[in-house]
This record gives structure tokens, C-alpha cells and sequence, in this order.
């Protein structure tokens, strides 16, 4: 990659970091909001569902036109599409002005769905980008790199959010603070989409049109990778996202943790960060390295990345001494990946199966081992979602933006898998709810290998695209 195209994918990758960073970031808003509107914990968990619908709503407004015989994207360009949805999330940032100045809890959740209606188109049009930017062959690989960096702003977002509203990392006081707090970060925010939006604009980003005119109809559906990987895709989504959403209800348990809700945190931030080591190792494929240093780096970046985890939380006051006990399932998963991490196919298979042999150990055991082996999930997710959608998408041909679409509102299986599992432990208990993962996990084992023996039947050579013209 030229050092031209090195700056234009450094300004693409840009975007990845505003989705982590904002997402994460909720997750500070909830309890403000909360206290400041006396709503119940039903009415403060509207807030992520706000955020998250409008990835559903966006692409399935997409679809629509797709299926139509439109496609509005690829009349106006990936690299435009892309300035579009962060000129809408911008003005999602800026209606916090009004809902704060109002004290509306409804129009902090408008503008919570406009960002996120932003980011959904977005979405759309980044992850097929990157893969086509560049050999694609290493497609996948790039979305890695692109994946760390939207790991790096689920790692830092709450932290910074937490001091722009309480102005204290580690003891906030929600009961002093007021919802005047969120205007300046909100200002910041929206300055943050401009610039980058002017960035994309002044680069010399190819603006990709696909040159093969779109059918009306359900045309993208008649390709079964495609058809699985939605369900992978809705699945692999929902058991990330549904680890830690139960997390707080299994650390309660006396046979974990007994932890009250507000000393979680630290692992909370440790499961995210661990999305960020595996991404960051992935990311390593990118770069034109000699196999002995490629080797080398990704036993040593694993360590990086987690010491940086150890330092955030450190800041935090947080008491991280326990987080010794996931160095074990870091070095397995870097020996995957020095293993497998060139075939996205086989690293999905691999890493899925043993994400159910450590879900089975946690169901199993107890108390810090079984915390651990849960924890050790945001591992193996770390580098799912690429190797998902780029076997998906692999030879959609015309389709791939209405496919993009299809695979973006599967991010629909956040909100659903969660709740399935909260319901599963009001039935039993937050431990053996659980098991939500284990069937999680060995649905898309499944589906990594149906999906490589479908494509050696059809004698293709599995590339990360080979989808979009430049």
C-alpha cells in the first residue's frame, strides 16, 4: 500500500473508532440518565435500544431500495456514502444540545437513533471498502486492523466520557452531576464528525462505484454463504454483546463473585479490551512482515494490547491484580492465531470451537475459573466478525452492497440474544443461562466449516472479496 493510500485508509478506519468509542460510551449514559429522569431499569436499558434499532431500521430502509432495483449508495459513491453518514450522526451529536437544554429524555433517545443511523450507513459501506481496499485477499486482515481500532474506542470511550461528565475517572458522583454535563462532549463529538467527514472529502479515497446494474428483487439471497452468515452474523453479535450484558447478574452470585454492581467494571472493561488484543493480532496480517517477525509480534502485541488494559483500568483505581489469571487464554489464542489466522474459514472454525470448550468449563466450575472462562469469550470474538463477513459477502458480484446491508442489520441479534439469556436466568439462574453461549459459539463452528466445504465444492478460492470494482 502506497504512503497515499496509507493516509486515505487511515482516514476510511477513522470511522471504525467513532462506533466503539460512542457504544461503549452508553453504557456511562444509562445510570446518569437513569438518575436524572427516575426511570426504571427497563426504561434506562431504551437507551442502548435506541442506539441499536437504528442499525436495523437503516439497513433495512436500504434493503428496501436494493430490492427495489435502487441502489442509492453506489449512485453516489462509497467514499460519499460514507461522508453522508457521518454528516447525520453529527447532527445526532448536536441534538443532545436541545435534549439537555430541555431535560427530554425522549429527544436524548432521537438523538441516540440519529447517530446510530449514521453509523448504519456507515457500516454498510466501510466494512465491504476496507476489504476492496487493496489486494483482497487480505481483506479480512484489514477489517481486523479496522476492528482494533474500533476496539480502542470501546476501551477508552467510557473512561473519557466518565471524566467529561463527573469530572473524576475513579469515584464518579452521578448525584452532583447535571445533564448540562453531555453538551460539551456532544460539541466535541459532533466537531470530531465534521472533521473527519472534511478529511474523507479532501482525500484521495477512491470513491467506488459498482458497475454491474442491481436487479429488483431478493437477488443477494439466492447465495446460501450470504443466507448463513446473516444468522452468524445475528448470532455472533448477540453473544458478544449478551456476555457482558449478563455479567453483572453472574458476578452478583455468591458462587462467583458476590459483587455488587458498581465494582464490575474493571472486568467489563477487561472483556472489551479483549476484543482489542485478538483484533490487534489480526490486524498484523495487513503489513508486509517476514514470517518470523510476523510470528514474533503476535505473541509480544497480545501483551501490549493487555497491558494497555491493565494501565486504563489502573487509572481507574480499579483492583487489577486478578487479571493475571486471563494471561493463560491470551497466549492460547495468539498460538491460534499464529496457527490459523491467514484463513478466515478455519480461524471462525477454530476459534468458535474452542470458545464452546471454554463456555463448557464455565458452565462446569465456579467462582473465578468460571468467571475467567467466560470472560475469555471477547477473545474468541475478537476477529469473528471479519471472518464473517468476508466469507458472506465472498463473489456477491452487483449484490454486495445489498448483502452489506442484510449483514449489518443482523446486528438486530444484540438486542434479541441478551434478553433471551436474562429469561433463561429468570427461569434457572445467571450461571446456567449461560448456555446461551455454548449454542452461540456452536452455530458458528458450524457455520465456518459448512461455509469452507461450500466453497471448495464450488471450487472457488476463498479470497476476502471479490465483489467490488475499483
Amino acid at each position: 500500500m502506497s504512503s497515499k493510500n496509507q493516509s486515505s485508509f487511515i482516514a476510511l478506519i477513522t470511522v471504525f473508532f467513532f462506533w466503539g468509542f460512542v457504544a461503549a460510551s452508553n453504557g456511562i449514559l444509562i445510570p446518569l440518565f437513569k438518575d436524572k429522569f427516575v426511570l426504571t431499569n427497563f426504561q434506562s436499558q431504551l437507551i442502548d435500544t435506541a442506539f441499536y434499532i437504528s442499525y436495523f431500521v437503516g439497513s433495512l430502509l436500504y434493503f428496501g431500495f436494493s430490492s427495489a432495483g435502487t441502489d442509492p449508495i453506489n449512485k453516489i459513491g462509497y467514499k460519499n456514502a460514507l461522508i453522508l453518514g457521518l454528516l447525520i450522526s453529527s447532527i445526532g451529536a448536536l441534538l443532545f444540545i436541545p435534549a439537555a437544554n430541555q431535560s427530554s429524555f425522549i429527544l436524548f433517545m432521537i438523538a441516540l437513533f440519529t447517530i446510530g443511523f449514521g453509523f448504519a450507513i456507515q457500516q454498510i459501506v466501510a466494512n465491504p471498502f476496507v476489504i476492496n481496499f487493496g489486494d483482497p485477499s487480505t481483506g479480512s486482515q484489514r477489517l481486523n486492523l479496522a476492528g482494533g481500532i474500533n476496539s480502542f474506542g470501546t476501551t477508552i470511550g467510557p473512561v473519557l466520557l466518565s471524566y467529561a461528565l463527573f469530572g473524576n475517572i475513579n469515584t464518579p458522583d452521578i448525584k452532583t452531576s447535571s445533564l448540562d454535563a453531555v453538551i460539551t462532549p456532544a460539541i466535541i463529538l459532533c466537531a470530531l464528525f465534521l472533521i473527519c467527514s472534511a478529511v474523507l472529502y479532501f482525500s484521495s479515497l477512491p470513491n467506488i462505484r459498482n458497475t454491474e446494474k442491481i436487479e429488483s428483487g431478493l437477488g443477494a439471497l439466492k447465495y446460501p454463504q450470504l443466507v448463513w452468515g446473516m444468522l452468524a452474523i445475528f448470532v455472533y453479535v448477540g453473544v458478544e454483546v449478551t456476555i457482558q450484558s449478563n455479567m453483572g447478574t453472574l458476578l452478583e452470585l455468591q458462587s462467583i463473585k458476590n459483587l455488587p454492581k458498581e465494582k464490575i467494571s474493571h472486568y467489563i472493561s477487561l472483556y472489551w479490551g479483549s476484543l482489542m488484543i485478538g483484533r490487534w493480532v489480526g490486524a498484523l496480517e495487513v503489513f508486509k512482515l517476514k514470517a518470523i517477525t510476523k510470528t514474533i509480534l503476535k505473541l509480544i502485541v497480545p501483551l501490549i494490547a493487555f497491558a494497555i488494559i491493565l494501565g486504563v483500568n489502573y487509572l481507574r483505581g480499579s483492583d487489577v491484580c486478578e487479571f493475571v489469571y486471563h494471561l493463560p487464554a491470551i497466549i492460547g489464542v495468539s498460538v491460534l492465531f499464529v496457527l490459523f489466522g491467514d484463513h478466515p474459514a478455519k480461524t471462525l472454525t477454530v476459534l468458535a470451537l474452542c470458545a464452546v470448550l471454554m463456555m463448557t468449563l464455565g458452565l462446569l466450575t465456579s467462582g473465578t475459573v468460571a468467571l475467567f472462562c467466560f470472560l475469555s469469550g471477547g477473545l474468541f470474538c475478537s476477529v469473528m466478525w471479519p471472518c464473517i463477513f468476508t466469507l458472506a459477502i465472498n463473489g456477491l458480484g452487483k449484490y454486495t452492497n445489498q448483502a452489506s446491508s442484510l449483514l449489518v442489520m443482523m446486528i438486530l441479534g444484540g438486542a434479541i440474544i441478551p434478553p433471551l439469556q436474562g429469561f433463561i436466568a429468570d427461569l434457572t439462574n445467571p450461571h446456567l443461562s449461560y448456555v446461551t453461549t455454548l449454542f452461540c459459539f456452536a452455530y458458528l463452528a458450524i457455520y465456518g466449516f459448512m461455509v469452507k466445504s461450500f466453497y471448495k465444492k464450488q471450487g472457488i478460492e476463498l479470497k476476502s472479496s471479490d465483489s467490488v470494482t475499483h
